[in-house]
């Protein structure tokens, strides 16, 4: 009950403020007061969880919490194959990874079925991490040879001038949140043995041009700030035995006006390719801060302007 419920009925006030009702509890029972369907909802992952966990699985408040959203978005949803099922908790070096949302586990469904995969949402949806997960899995897993990180070179609205240093040095503060979720997931000392033996390799895009990647995770990160004939240059470098996943927000394109975006053109030219697949996150699916939440549901609503990054 204690995990259930969480310190100081964290994990009900929770269930509270997402399913409109009122909980209290009385001992060892809690009484809900709600709608018939709301309170049906409670009581579904009540029993659930505490199924898994009477037999011995372990499960923390942040999985109280996944599976509150995930009863939110589908009350009939199944929570033993959401935990349990094969391949929905993936180790990715140091990390095990779960999807948090419906459309997070659709996402590394898409990426173990399809060679290439476009996840295209707004920020704090886990486009890039859960992607990284998955190559980092790969690698371990010795599905694929080496990994390669890519990213376009475009600022973010902001001039940075010249910035001192060889060629790498110039490139990596553009490339810095490739190397967090890379540092995250794999001890440091590992991460820069296989830097440096290019198993591991992180570039900018326009490196990419006339290579064919064989036996490789590919990953295009902020794929909205590609132009539209480096889209078709990536998406035509994928050689024998590799995925790629191309992630990126169409509401933060910071190339200059005027410009078409590659992505929003590649979901125009090859949406309906057999053998790709798309999928698109929402406001629902954000795991950041519960502003970044509202924040992406306010500038929807604005109707214009960049979301939070």
């Amino acid at each position: 009950m204690s995990t259930l419920f969480g310190a100081y009925d964290g994990n009900l006030r929770q269930l509270e403020d997402l399913l409109n009702v009122r909980i209290r509890t009385q001992g060892q029972e809690l009484l809900v007061e709600g709608t018939a369907a709301d309170t049906a909802k409670v009581a579904r992952l009540i029993e659930q969880l505490g199924a898994l966990i009477s037999e011995g699985h372990s499960i923390s408040d942040r999985d109280v919490k996944t599976a509150s959203h995930l009863l939110l978005e589908d009350g009939a949803i199944d929570l033993r194959d959401h935990f349990l099922k094969d391949g929905q908790l993936r180790q990715a070096g140091k990390k095990r990874i779960a999807p948090k949302s419906v459309n997070q586990r659709r996402y590394l469904e898409a990426i173990d079925q399809y060679d290439i995969v476009f996840g295209i949402g707004p920020a704090g949806t886990g486009k890039t991490y859960l992607a990284m997960a998955q190559a980092v899995s790969s690698l371990l897993a010795k599905k694929v040879s080496r990994i390669v990180l890519v990213r376009p070179a475009v600022e973010a609205g902001e001039k940075l001038g010249f910035l001192p240093g060889d060629l790498q040095e110039k490139v990596n503060p553009y490339l810095r949140p490739l190397y967090d979720a890379l540092y995250d997931m794999i001890d440091t000392e590992k991460a820069d043995r296989l830097l440096e033996r290019g198993t591991i390799e992180v570039a900018p895009l326009a490196f990419m041009r006339g290579r064919t990647l064989n036996d490789a995770f590919v990953i295009l990160d902020e794929a909205q700030n590609t132009t539209a004939e480096q889209m078709k240059m990536f998406l035509t470098r994928l050689g024998f035995g590799s995925k790629a996943v191309v992630t990126g927000d169409v509401t933060q394109i910071d190339l200059p006006i005027g410009r078409m975006s590659g992505l929003v053109q590649a979901m125009e030219v090859v949406g309906k390719v057999d053998g790709l697949s798309f999928i698109h996150f929402d406001d629902r699916d954000v795991v950041r801060h519960k502003l970044v939440q509202a924040i992406v549901k306010a500038y929807d609503a604005y109707g214009s302007g960049p979301s939070a990054r």
